[in-house]
């Protein structure tokens, strides 16, 4: 674990409510170091689709910071998760990012683990060696309707209360039912909370976004307050449940595993995130029709989704280092659906490639600015109140008493 950096609580002190963070919170390799620590090691995150290893011995890696995560199917058709650090002398394990093994085999000393993470053999080691006490870290699992939650930190409260509660409202959507349509990542020269305020609030979509700006009404609270009655008619329409649930801030039960859930409008003439309006791909689960609307849908507070009725699409903001940072985007469509037959992949795509690139280029510049030393944080406006909860979270996990905390939340 790393220890406390010496300038955290300085800075936390001076932080001001409702104003963005001090700059040494994006520009410090000490407080980057403590973030991977308390913040990315100790909560859920999304690391894919059980559509990706559907047979036993398939595997994929998911990294963040200087973590790399193995995800496998073992023998018995179960999902498992563990650290890719041999417990020899810390080889990464698995060097390719996806792919099939019987085993588990470190390239350095050829030490090799069952599926389950068990040693099954470390050559050479002595008479006193005791495999039973070297097998690969484990990493807790939580599969949601086809989506992989790992979370390396075997503390962290468990999820199923959010999920319960999130289950009854994403049912329509057939979540189990898809596969991976395309991922592309976007590399950003910023810090990763920066990625993540940006992706929070729709203050900007007016100014940067003009693609999305034509479909989603969104980035204009004044034009969706009058289009949310209508689409929650259609939705029952289609059969989609209208209502909302925000498992966030003091709603949350603990501030590792809130939720959420909302469905909101797109501008009349749009069935879904397209650059035509029309449709991109086959209809999600028991979908009727299109009701015109986007789902917005959180597990945890670092798991991102939004649902069209056709596809859906999930976000990452992946921390490389201090400022470094991934954009990942995922794209899903329903399992059977085929490419060039069902969907075209450059339209289903087209949105979030170009919206994307928007938010590559104004974090960056973001962070450029953040970087100077005349920077003061400014006030957060009216459409930017989830990134106060975004800082109300953070600010639990880095606290010095984070147990204590915990307890008294909601």
């Amino acid at each position: 674990m790393n220890s406390r950096p010496f300038e955290l609580d300085a800075l936390i002190a001076s932080h001001q409510y409702g104003h963005a963070l001090p700059r040494g919170f994006y520009t410090s390799q000490d407080i980057y170091n403590y973030d991977i620590a308390q913040v990315w090691n100790r909560n859920w995150l999304w690391a894919g689709h059980v559509s990706q290893i559907p047979n036993p011995g398939d595997y994929f890696l998911f990294d963040y910071g200087p973590e790399s995560i193995i995800v496998v199917r073992d023998r018995e058709g179960e999902v498992r998760a563990h650290l890719n650090v041999c417990r020899h002398r810390g080889s990464r394990v698995c060097t390719e990012q996806s792919g099939n093994t019987r085993v588990l085999v470190c390239p350095y000393h050829a030490w090799t683990y069952e599926l389950s993470g068990k040693l099954r053999a470390g050559h050479n080691m002595g008479e006193h060696f005791d495999p039973s006490k070297f097998g690969l870290f484990p990493v807790q699992v939580s599969v949601f309707k086809g989506l992989i939650f790992v979370c390396a930190d075997a503390n962290t409260p468990s999820l199923d209360p959010v999920l319960s509660q999130l289950s009854p409202f994403v049912e329509p959507y057939g979540l189990n039912d898809l596969k991976v349509a395309h991922t592309a990542s976007f590399p950003v020269p910023a810090n990763w909370k920066l990625a993540v305020e940006n992706y929070l609030e729709c203050y900007h979509c007016g100014p940067a976004h003009k693609e999305y700006s034509r479909s989603h009404s969104l980035k204009s609270p004044q034009d969706m307050a009058g289009l949310v009655e209508p689409l929650k008619a259609r939705a029952e329409e289609v059969g989609l449940t209208p209502g909302e649930l925000a498992l966030v801030g003091a709603a949350a039960p603990t501030p590792f595993t809130s939720g959420y859930y909302r469905r909101y409008p797109l501008y009349q003439g749009y069935k879904t995130g397209s650059k035509t309006g029309e449709a991109l791909a086959p209809l999600l689960g028991t979908l009727k029709g299109f009701d015109g609307g986007a789902t917005d849908f959180d597990v945890g507070p670092l798991n991102w989704f939004l649902i069209y009725s056709d596809h859906m699409v999930g976000y990452r903001f992946i921390p490389r280092g201090l400022q470094e940072t991934d954009i990942q985007v995922v794209w899903l469509v329903r399992a059977e659906a085929e490419e060039a037959q069902d969907y075209n992949k450059e339209d289903l795509t087209w949105l979030w490639h170009v919206t994307s690139l928007d938010d590559e280029r104004i974090i960056r510049h973001n962070q450029s600015g953040v970087n100077s030393q005349y920077f003061k944080p400014g006030p957060l406006g009216e459409m930017e109140t989830s990134i106060q909860d975004f800082y109300d979270f953070y600010f639990t996990m880095i606290s010095p008493e984070p147990e204590q905390r915990m307890a008294g939340h909601g």
